[in-house]
């Protein structure tokens, strides 16, 4: 696993030891080790440096991925598995009606903090069984997050050949 610093942090001696002092010591680390055996040329050398300034970004892309999986599936997932609908069907009457990725997110966003049965697309027999959800209580942020992790598992563009 790698070891990112995105933070400062004190050093034993009491100097700050920032985000670019971390890449700029495994730099050095990392140069002297391949340079004395491989001989390293200014494009590997750059290769190195780039890889070492990107991998920090990867891993806290790869954990705000799988918090979005985990706001997805506790607000949204654990409801709708009680309901005799998959959130398959839901998302593509979404995507029967409104086609495009961005009127697809704005129709789901619109309903999930304001529902209402002129703006629901489940059928009449599921509302009166079931009922209207609630208003989510997601912040903004949260929610299109949701959003886009469901659609993400059920866009079919891209996916049929």
């Amino acid at each position: 696993m790698v070891n990112a610093i995105p933070h400062p942090t004190k050093t034993k001696n009491g100097t700050d030891r920032s985000y670019g002092s971390w890449v700029i010591g495994h730099w050095d680390a990392a140069t002297r080790l391949f340079s004395r055996s491989h001989g390293l040329t200014v494009l590997r050398k750059i290769s190195v440096f780039m890889i070492l300034l990107t991998a920090p970004l990867c891993i806290q892309t790869v954990a705000a991925d799988q918090e979005a999986q985990k706001i997805y599936r506790d607000n949204c997932v654990t409801c709708h598995r009680k309901l005799p609908v998959s959130l398959e069907s839901f998302f593509f009457n979404y995507l029967l009606k409104y086609s495009s990725e961005r009127r697809v997110k704005k129709a789901l966003r619109d309903f999930i903090t304001h529902p209402t049965t002129k703006k629901a697309l489940a059928s009449e027999e599921v509302i009166k069984r079931y009922g209207l959800m609630p208003p989510t209580r997601l912040n903004d942020t949260d929610l299109r997050r949701a959003i886009d992790v469901y659609w993400d598992t059920y866009k079919v563009f891209g996916k049929i050949k």
